[in-house]
């Protein structure tokens, strides 16, 4: 019989310390975010360099240590939750003195960050390939230092690279084979030796004459030309592509945006820059969906129940063979941007009530029920025709109105049995009384600014009403309990002979005179209302 067998994978500490020991060719390669680490991995490498150098010019700072060691913890964090690999991330001269990077080890091994390399210059440090002072640090403060964070490690196998610097500063090979003796003793567990001339050959005798008590790591950046099999034949166990993601993106990105200012078009750029898909399948966005149709499944389903039977006889011709519902406003009509609000928002059962030459309305994959008698009967009378659809959390929208998508996410997210969205900078009456908003409200309290935690409670609705807190939208949120109560109040209104004349602000005054709390949610802009000419070229300016 067969039995299960658990395939064991080293951790990412070990990972990277069975590299360090490998007998044959180990790679690193630079990154220096969440995407650039993916793309690495995609690539095949089984490890990755997390370059001070590229990290801050990602940031737009000096690699002068200008970034500090939580700043740079931050950016690796999202590095390693992006991949599977193990990080050696370049420590610096380990961000002060002995106390400061053993801090900063203390938190890599929390965050499961497989190693560190620091450096035995001083503390701030200048970047080797800068003209200029490469002031050592001391042995003795250096190997202070290495045994200070072997001491203070939670993982046996966390990493600490000792990189040398004396030959960038001209202090000769004597000294850096002296200092490669001192830091194996106190503890590295490897060392980088470190070269900016562009041939190798200070690199070859270093690893000839060095006895190998502990690994080398090697850096190519200056002496790329050197065949990578002369430099793991000579004894370099592992080798760093050191920035070159970084500098690869800095390249792809000016010549892109160079066209495009050029062009003012973006037809030379598209074929050369990678796909929107490719972005989505980076970010994960396939495992997002898996998760989301797992989690979400248990949810109850939000339905959606759109009002647009009436013709819009205030734009005149232009609703002579349709309804306002279906006018286009910059490439689609008003009822295809809000069903497209509504299906970014997960809400995928829609039912679309019409009227006026109902066959002019394509309502796509949402139902359409038709409302006969539109012209003698009201907005609840339309509602009626969808009760069945009033059993879990719906949301109701007038058909005449544009708004941007968040205003459903915003509904999705209420925790009231109602809920209605009101711009407190909508229409009021004017000072003759003659004009007459429609659906104007008045509030528990009135708008403070957004962003709080303001949810006032809906007082009045009507038209015209003076000193009201805003106007309503036009979109209202129902629980579960909530639908099931607007499917009781309808009935109620049929059974009281009230159901064709009764609007939406009527049956909303109801249910508040039964008890029930309407909550508001106060929205400023980002919605248009058409009822007329002007309305509609607002809107084709706005939305």
């Amino acid at each position: 019989m067969l039995q299960n067998v658990h395939h064991y994978r080293p951790d990412r500490f070990t990972r990277l310390r069975d590299m360090l020991t490998s007998k044959e060719p180990r790679f690193l390669m630079e990154a220096h975010d969440g995407l650039s680490a993916k793309i690495a991995q995609e690539a095949g490498f089984e490890g990755l360099w997390a370059s001070g150098l590229s990290i801050s010019a990602a940031l737009g700072v000096r690699d002068n240590n200008e970034l500090s060691w939580t700043q740079v913890l931050a950016q690796l964090e999202y590095m390693n939750d992006a991949v599977d690999l193990p990080i050696l991330v370049d420590g610096d001269t380990g961000y002060g003195n002995f106390n400061n990077f053993r801090r900063f080890v203390a938190k890599l091994c929390e965050r499961g960050i497989a190693g560190v390399c620091i450096e035995d210059k001083l503390f701030p440090k200048t970047n080797s390939f800068l003209e200029g002072s490469q002031t050592l640090a001391s042995v003795e403060e250096f190997c202070g230092k290495i045994k200070a964070g072997k001491d203070i490690q939670s993982h046996p196998d966390f990493s600490i690279v000792a990189r040398i610097e004396a030959l960038i500063s001209g202090a000769g090979m004597e000294e850096a084979l002296m200092r490669a003796a001192a830091y194996a003793d106190a503890g590295a567990d490897a060392l980088v030796i470190h070269s900016k001339k562009a041939d190798p050959d200070e690199i070859l005798e270093f690893l000839d004459k060095w006895d190998h008590r502990v690994p080398v790591i090697l850096i190519p950046t200056k002496y790329y030309r050197t065949p990578t099999k002369t430099l793991t034949d000579a004894g370099g166990s592992l080798v760093i592509w050191a920035n070159h993601n970084m500098r690869a993106a800095m390249q792809a990105m000016r010549e892109t945006c160079a066209t495009i200012m050029r062009d003012q078009s973006l037809v030379a750029v598209e074929a050369e820059v990678a796909p929107l898909a490719d972005v989505f399948a980076l970010a994960g966005n396939e495992e997002l969906e898996r998760a989301e149709a797992q989690y979400l499944a248990a949810q109850p389903d939000t339905s959606a129940i759109i009002l647009a039977a009436s013709r819009g006889t205030e734009l005149a011709e232009l609703t002579r063979d349709r309804p306002k519902c279906m006018l286009n406003v910059r490439g689609a009509t008003i009822l295809d941007r809000q069903l497209s609000a509504l299906t970014q928002n997960r809400v995928e059962d829609v039912a679309v009530i019409v009227g006026y030459r109902h066959e002019a309305v394509e309502t796509g994959d949402a139902r359409k029920l038709v409302n006969d008698a539109y012209e003698t009967t009201g907005e609840v009378a339309s509602l009626a025709l969808a009760r069945d659809m009033l059993t879990r959390p719906a949301i109701i929208s007038y058909g005449d109105i544009l708004f941007q998508p968040f205003f459903v996410d915003l509904l999705r997210g209420a925790t009231g049995d109602f809920t209605l969205l009101v711009d407190p900078e909508g229409d009021r009456p004017d000072e003759t009384g003659t004009r007459k908003p429609q659906d104007l409200v008045k509030c528990s309290a009135p708008f403070s600014g957004l962003g709080g935690a303001q949810r006032p409670a809906l007082m009045e609705i009507a038209d015209g009403l003076v000193g009201a807190d805003g106007k309503w939208v036009g979109l209202m949120g129902c629980s579960a309990r909530g639908a099931r109560k607007l499917a009781e109040e309808i009935a109620s209104l049929e059974e009281g002979g009230l159901l064709a004349t009764a609007d939406l602000p009527m049956l909303l005054t109801r249910l508040m005179a039964r008890g029930e709390v309407v909550d508001v949610i106060y929205v400023t802009g980002n919605w248009v209302n058409v009822n007329d000419l002007a309305d509609l070229s607002e809107a084709r300016n706005a939305m």
